[in-house]
Parts: C-alpha cells; sequence; structure tokens
C-alpha cells in the first residue's frame, strides 16, 4: 500500500427528521387533536484515531463521508428515530483543518492519542410535530418543522507520524540497512541514493518489554529546506519525535578537511532552516558502514573525532559492529525523555463547538438558529390525510404568518 501523508475530504452530517402533522383518530372521536411526534436528530460525523491505520491511502479513493439523517416523526405522537453517527478512522497523528471560503484554514483537531475521538459534523436536530403547537387558541395546527440541516465542510488531512526517534541522514547511508538491524522493519534496500521514498517504522523492543518506534525519513541533501530532493517532504514527520539520530557514511568523512564531519553540520543547518524547533532537538551522531575502512583508517577517524570533543558513534550496520553501545545509548536518552514528558502537564484541548456551548468565547459552531415552520398541504389535517416526511422543503415564512392569521381568529372568536 502506498504511503499518503495528504488527502483533502468532504463531509456532511445527517439531516434531521421532520416533524409530522397528525391529527388522533379513533372510534367516537372524530375530531381528535394533533398527535405528531418530533423527527429523529441526524448523525454526527466523527474522526477517531486508529494505531492500527498507518497512511491516508484509504481516503485518495473515498473523497465524501455522509451520516445518514434522522427518521421521520410519525402519527400517535410517535418520535423518529435519531440516525446513528458516523465513525470515520484515521490514522494516529492526524491533523484536520477546516478549509474556509477565503482560502484560508483552520485547525479542527490533533488527534494524537489512540482511541481519541472529534466530532467535525454535527447533525440536525429533528423538527417539532404539531403536536408542539396546540393552544387555546389553535386546536388544530395544520403544521410543523422541517428537520435541521447536518454541517457539512471540507477537510484536509494531514498526517504527522508519531514517533520515539528520527532517523535522519543523507542519501545513502545506510538509515534502512540500521532501522532493518535493530528491529523487525524490512525497508528496501540497495546501494544506490533515494532507496528510501517515504517514511519507514520500526519498533525496537528491550528485555522488559518496553518499544521504542523509530522513524527512518529519506535521504536529505544541501537545499532540502528549499525543496531540493525527497526529504524535505517528510521532515514534518520527524516533528513530534523526542529526540533525532544522525547518521552519515564515512564515505562522506575526508580526514585531510579541517572539519571532517561537516556532514553533521550540512544536517544541522537543513533542519534549521526547515524549522528552527528542529535545529533545537537533541540528537545522536552515527558514522556508519565503517566496515569499509581499515583499521589505521578507524584509528585515525576516532583520533579526529576526539580532538573535536563531540560524542559520535562508530558502527556498522551491516556487521552490527557497535550497536549494542549505539543502542544503550538510544534507550537512555527516550528514558530521558519520557521521564521529562510525563512532568509536564498535558494542556486541556476543548474543541470549539464544546467551548461555545459552555458559554466561552463562541466560534458559532455552538449557536443554532430556531427552526422555521412549514405548513402541510390543504387537504390534510383534522379530516384529510397526515403528512408526515411529506412537507415541502420551503415556506416557512409563509406557514408562520398562516399560524399566526389562524390565531388571530381564534381570539376574535372567543
Amino acid at each position: 500500500m502506498r504511503f499518503i501523508d495528504e488527502a483533502r475530504i468532504s463531509v456532511k452530517a445527517g439531516d434531521g427528521g421532520r416533524g409530522c402533522v397528525s391529527f388522533r383518530r379513533e372510534k367516537y372521536v372524530p375530531r381528535g387533536g394533533p398527535d405528531g411526534g418530533d423527527g429523529g436528530s441526524g448523525g454526527d460525523v466523527i474522526f477517531r484515531a486508529e494505531p492500527r491505520l498507518l497512511t491516508l491511502y484509504d481516503f485518495r479513493l473515498k473523497r465524501m463521508y455522509e451520516a445518514k439523517r434522522g427518521q421521520h416523526g410519525m402519527g400517535s405522537q410517535r418520535y423518529g428515530k435519531a440516525a446513528d453517527d458516523l465513525y470515520v478512522d484515521v490514522p494516529v497523528g492526524t491533523l484536520l483543518f477546516e478549509l474556509q471560503k477565503d482560502g484560508s484554514e483552520r485547525l479542527l483537531a490533533d488527534l494524537s492519542e489512540p482511541g481519541q475521538e472529534h466530532v467535525v459534523a454535527k447533525g440536525g436536530r429533528g423538527g417539532k410535530g404539531n403536536l408542539h403547537f396546540k393552544s387555546s387558541t389553535m386546536r388544530a395546527p395544520r403544521f410543523a418543522q422541517p428537520g435541521e440541516e447536518g454541517e457539512e465542510r471540507t477537510l484536509r488531512m494531514e498526517l504527522k507520524i508519531l514517533a520515539d526517534v528520527g532517523l535522519l541522514g543523507l542519501p545513502n547511508a545506510g538509515k534502512s540497512t540500521f532501522i532493518a538491524a535493530v528491529s523487525a522493519a524490512r525497508p528496501k534496500i540497495a546501494p544506490y541514493p533515494f532507496t528510501t521514498l517515504s517514511p519507514n517504522l520500526g519498533v525496537i523492543e528491550d528485555d522488559k518489554g518496553r518499544q521504542l518506534v523509530i522513524a527512518d525519513i529519506p535521504g536529505l541533501i544541501e537545499g532540502a529546506s528549499e525543496g531540493q530532493g525527497l526529504g524535505h517532504r517528510f521532515l514534518k514527520h520527524v516533528e513530534r519525535t523526542r529526540f533525532l539520530v544522525h547518521i552519515l557514511s564515512v564515505e562522506e568523512v575526508h580526514l585531510e578537511d579541517e572539519n571532517p564531519l561537516v556532514g553533521f553540520e550540512l544536517l544541522d543547518e537543513e533542519l534549521a532552516a526547515y524549522d528552527p524547533e528542529l535545529g533545537r532537538k537533541p540528537q545522536v551522531r552515527v558514522l556508519n558502514k565503517i566496515d569499509l575502512w581499515s583499521e589505521e583508517q578507524l584509528q585515525a577517524l576516532k583520533q579526529a573525532v576526539k580532538a573535536r570533543g563531540e560524542q559520535v558513534f562508530l558502527v556498522s550496520a551491516l556487521r552490527g559492529d557497535g550497536l549494542e553501545e549505539l543502542l544503550d545509548e538510544i534507550w537512555r536518552r527516550a528514558q530521558a525523555e519520557w521521564a521529562r514528558a510525563a512532568e509536564r502537564p498535558a494542556p486541556l484541548v476543548q474543541p470549539a463547538w464544546r467551548a461555545a456551548a459552555s458559554g466561552e468565547e463562541s466560534t458559532g459552531e455552538g449557536e443554532r438558529e430556531e427552526l422555521p415552520w412549514v405548513e402541510c398541504p390543504a387537504d390534510s389535517g383534522e379530516d384529510g390525510q397526515d403528512c408526515c416526511g411529506d412537507l415541502p422543503d420551503e415556506g416557512g415564512d409563509e406557514a408562520e404568518e398562516r399560524a399566526d392569521q389562524e390565531e388571530d381568529r381564534g381570539s376574535d372568536v372567543s
């Protein structure tokens, strides 16, 4: 399955069911009162973070998601059934943006926890049946409310992979070989640049059953922050990692240079240019493919690293040299970051529609207008047929005016 990390879809919540215009009919009661029930509410559209999903590929195939409408009201004071909510599963780490009419977008939700849910479109309320409009001056109301329309939105979805460690490096640095050596992941491995065309995830497990997720990002090149190469497209996937592992091949090291480790500085510069926060992330530096060098060259390399006062791990992912020491350091860093994260209280995020309902600054999502009235056809009523679910779509103002006139006539008679 292709790795897709962006998609655009439309969602439509269910409309509310119509209220019913009906009158009680039974033996010896030729002109019973109104008994039309209310329509049911339409279904909500709810997005849910599902840890088993890893890509937005399915949303390239289906682009419209619509919940069902509520059942119409019925006679004998029977209320329509509310429609079931529509659940849409997305990968953990998916951001939902609403596209506005002016071309801008607004963040609706960041589904960063497994099982986390967010209502992106509320279903419409069901309309009231004519049972609610009976009064001392209006004995036979021939109108009811239509169902409210469900909310409709156009969404842009963006997936940012959630991983503990981000694996970065220049093309052909051996990142895929490394992740295959330390985890059960089996990425494509070949002796040419840009073998990795999309992020790969690997899981490392220690003897205590703890797991560590590593994200392997396609290789970066100089100018990646300006759109060169492939890696810049996927840098967003390391924004949420706790720290980074920078891998450089010894083929990129030139001992005769003043700074033989200039490749690491290139990675740092590209990260900082893309996002200063990425440039400040903790990192572990690794020189891979030491199996390509002689013992004399390795000794000279160790001396050069020591002279610069930097901590750099020398490994061969192919042969397994130095991997144990590197993994110990990765686990040590991960535990420190987990402990630091546990000390920080998680921010309380409240959906906009709930904020509006609770009396906070309104975004318009929590406010709903009163539904109009819609009149039943003239051939229905106490002596005609019920009109449950057959109300016209328009005519709310006319129906309300008609109701006022009937009420005025009732007042004159009394």
